[in-house]
């Protein structure tokens, strides 16, 4: 039957010509689930005719199954033709599996089953709330069933290879952000929407029948060509694409102003990072389909100063049913001789294993994945690698390096009933790999039971591993045998006390060691999944050794480039119980030095995004006799929903007896160095836009504050 339906709108006006394909009984399909009124008069397209119907007379063809489709129909090449010229295609529940055989996506969702939910719906995703298909929802959750059961398709470890992802799932009044739902695609010029669950009728009274329904209205007129396509869909590769996202995503009081984070969506380790042809690249851990961990591809960011940072595009996509289809997992870039390579972990079912990616352009945009990976095909048997309920074995991320035209590889592990590791390979093609033996072995009550992101650091007055456990960047430092390979620690302790992860670290031209960090979120998954965004990269930092083997640890000089308006203070006393020192200044953007001789003191800081009234104030408070450095967060923020625990870090006097505290603010994060040898990265989410107030304190005695310097700072970002 070859009969148009029309789209209508709330007062019942046709718009649209619509084809609802079916393969039996659509009819009765059509009105248990309670949807005449989607399409006036509803009208069946059955798939045997498609090859015989002129589908030009229809502006959109509306798939429905309640079963999973086979991967093929014999009406494929007339559909396919039918979008790509221009014509709108509805793929709902069983039907979005139709995606793969009309060569429209070319991941399948993993996720194929029939399920039971109290309630449903879809979690729309902050980038896509102006969609067109969402006209009419104020709210991120959109319920469109009640107490039903039916077939639910959604990409869950794996998530569209050629699509976006508009929304996830709602079930039983939970947020399921990882469960990818409600797809699009561009083909050609024409539309596609897909709808993997929530468009089921409740057999009982149904209070979300008119949402169900508005979506559906909604989705079938933008498949017709109403609405422009939004420009932050189709995997952003200009300028004009990524400025779109950074605009959609702007959480303006939270969203750092001069630190790196992602145009949208998700980013947590560096990787990769190098300077190559003068330009400073950093990759990232990064998950297109949200805010969220999961869905591991690797982003990337250029810039020629280490401070403005310009977004390109993806780098490495997992490759549907390759080594790597759960996740491009972090790793390090290499100069093989000239020849630019990436490697990293794949992610495949419980297994991680390492592969190799060569650069195809200068610009590093373009990479070409190694046919024989992974490139390391088991883990060693000869160590009791521990294995856990997510994977066989635990064995990621790679730090390599050369000595004497040998490649040597750190990889991350644990050992059985021991703890974490970092385990040597060493190769001489970066293609067959040897296993030598566990660098370093940790006691898993210390440093846990699994090392992630492992990295060597080889300096003139001794070596530096640090090692992520989990919980801490712990840090080793001692002598590294250049002939031996063997690693003699004598030292130990943690590289930032606070909300920093996973570092890693590169030589520029200038022979500096540089190092980013992961600087993770403190509120939420509600919150982030609200905002848009997830995560932010450290200000880079330059990594040197005492004569005494411990870490020093610097801001880069780039960043004074930042520097605006600046006050500056000598001599300044500070009385307890006195107030309003630095009235002047106003602020969410602040580089600040400070200098006190604290021989003869007790207690002294700075306040941060403090709000007229008190209500909201970050306190950074320096306690002399206990040698403690605290950032307090008790005050920070209204908001229930964000972490207002206490970070402290030991601190130590100068041998001159004073103490020189470097902090950063940048909205929500804050960073400080005391005396160039510890760090404490903080997060902190004020509510009210006046928490811009900064002010001095002390306790029980006076404290002379003999050099203080507050710049207010430019932003970097759009």
């Amino acid at each position: 039957m070859n009969i148009n339906g029309r789209v209508t709108d709330g007062d019942g006006e046709c718009h649209q010509s619509v084809a609802y394909i079916v393969a039996e009984d659509g009819e009765k399909s059509l009105q248990s689930h309670g949807w005449e009124t989607a399409a006036s008069r509803p009208e069946l397209l059955s798939l045997d005719d498609i090859t015989d119907t002129d589908l030009d007379a229809y502006d959109v063809l509306w798939w429905h199954s309640e079963e999973p489709l086979d991967d093929g129909t014999e009406a494929s090449e007339e559909i396919r033709s039918f979008v790509e010229s221009g014509g709108g295609l509805l793929l709902s529940h069983g039907a979005v599996l139709a995606a793969v055989s009309l060569d429209i996506e070319t991941q399948r969702p993993d996720v194929v089953r029939r399920r039971s939910v109290d309630s449903g719906g879809f979690l729309i995703r902050t980038l896509y709330e102006d969609h067109p298909i969402f006209e009419g929802f104020d709210e991120p959750e959109l319920l469109t069933t009640s107490r039903s059961e039916g077939l639910v398709v959604q990409y869950e470890k794996r998530s569209p290879y050629d699509g976006d992802v508009l929304a996830a799932s709602v079930e039983s009044a939970r947020r399921h952000p990882a469960r990818k739902s409600l797809l699009h695609w561009q083909v050609g010029a024409g539309r596609v929407i897909g709808i993997g669950h929530g468009l089921h009728a409740s057999a009982d009274e149904d209070p979300h029948s008119s949402s169900r329904l508005r979506l559906l209205e909604n989705a079938l007129s933008y498949l017709s060509g109403d609405g422009d396509v939004p420009p932050t869909l189709g995997r952003p590769k200009g300028e004009a694409e990524f400025e779109a996202m950074r605009e959609v995503v702007r959480d303006p009081r939270h969203r750092p102003a001069y630190h790196f984070t992602p145009p949208a969506n998700w980013l947590n380790d560096p990787n990769g990072l190098v300077q190559w042809n003068g330009r400073y690249h950093l990759f990232y851990q990064y998950n297109p389909a949200g805010p969220f961990h999961g869905s591991i591809h690797w982003g990337h960011a250029v810039s020629d100063d280490l401070v403005h940072w310009t977004d390109e595009p993806i780098a490495l996509t997992p490759t549907p049913e390759g080594p790597d289809e759960h996740g491009c997992w972090s790793g390090c870039f290499i100069d093989d001789d000239g020849t630019p390579r990436l490697l990293y972990t794949g992610g495949q079912h419980e297994d991680q294993l390492p592969c190799l990616a060569t650069a195809e352009d200068a610009s590093l945009r373009s990479w070409e994945k190694e046919p024989s990976n992974p490139i390391i095909k088991s883990v060693p048997r000869s160590v009791d690698i521990l294995s856990t309920v997510d994977w066989s074995a635990e064995f990621r991320d790679h730090c390599v390096y050369n000595v004497d035209d040998t490649w040597y590889q750190l990889i991350g592990s644990g050992v059985e009933d021991e703890g974490g590791t970092a385990l040597l390979f060493k190769s001489q093609n970066l293609q067959d790999w040897e296993f030598c033996y566990p660098l370093l072995v940790g006691d898993w009550r210390e440093t846990g039971p699994v090392w992630e992101c492992p990295e060597l650091l080889r300096f003139d007055e001794g070596a530096l591993l640090h090692v992520s456990d989990y919980r801490n960047v712990v840090y080793f430092t001692g002598e590294y045998d250049e002939t031996e390979h063997r690693f003699e620690p004598t030292h130990r302790g943690i590289l930032d006390y606070g909300s920093f992860y996973a570092p890693q670290s590169f030589e520029d031209d200038r022979g500096r060691t540089i190092s980013f960090g992961w600087v993770k979120e403190d509120r939420d998954s509600e919150e982030r999944w609200d905002a848009g965004w997830s995560g932010l990269m450290s200000l880079p930092r330059v990594v040197t050794m005492t004569d005494e083997q411990y870490p020093r640890i610097t801001v880069a000089d780039e960043i004074t480039q930042l520097r605006d308006d600046c006050h500056r203070y000598e001599d300044l006393r500070v009385t307890p119980s006195e107030t309003g020192y630095l009235e002047e200044i106003s602020s969410d953007t602040l580089e600040v030095e400070l200098t006190v001789d604290a021989r003869d003191v007790h207690e002294f800081g700075i306040v941060l995004r403090q709000s007229p009234d008190d209500t909201e104030r970050t306190v950074v408070r320096c306690n002399v006799p206990r040698r403690l450095l605290t950032v307090d967060r008790s005050d920070s923020s209204t908001n229930p929903n964000t972490n207002d625990a206490s970070q402290t870090m030991p601190i130590q006097r100068a041998e001159d007896g004073t103490i020189r505290l470097h902090v950063f603010l940048d909205r929500s994060v804050l960073e400080v160095f005391a005396n160039d040898a510890q760090c404490l990265t903080s997060r902190i989410y004020p509510t009210r836009s006046d928490s811009v107030n900064v002010d001095l304190f002390a306790t029980r005695k006076d404290v002379v504050v003999e050099s203080l310097a507050v710049w207010e700072l430019d932003t970097t970002t759009p």
